[in-house]
């Protein structure tokens, strides 16, 4: 997902997207492990869109503290 359409949703959309990218992420390391996955462009996508969520998160929650 684009960093423009991250940015805006609101603050319990975000955790919510984070959760599930978690438990994605799990799943998929999971899956790895197991040598069913053959793939990794999926992970690397939702590592990216992981880091993406984190990044506006923290965006906002610095934002907050200055204002």
């Amino acid at each position: 997902m684009k960093a423009d359409k991250l940015r805006e949703l609101d603050i319990k959309e975000l955790d919510a997207q984070v959760r599930e990218a978690r438990e994605q992420l799990f799943r998929l390391r999971f899956q790895m492990s197991m040598g069913q996955m053959e793939g990794v462009k999926k992970f690397r996508a939702l590592k990216k869109d992981m880091a993406r969520l984190q990044g506006i998160l923290r965006e906002r929650e610095l934002s907050a503290q200055k204002g």
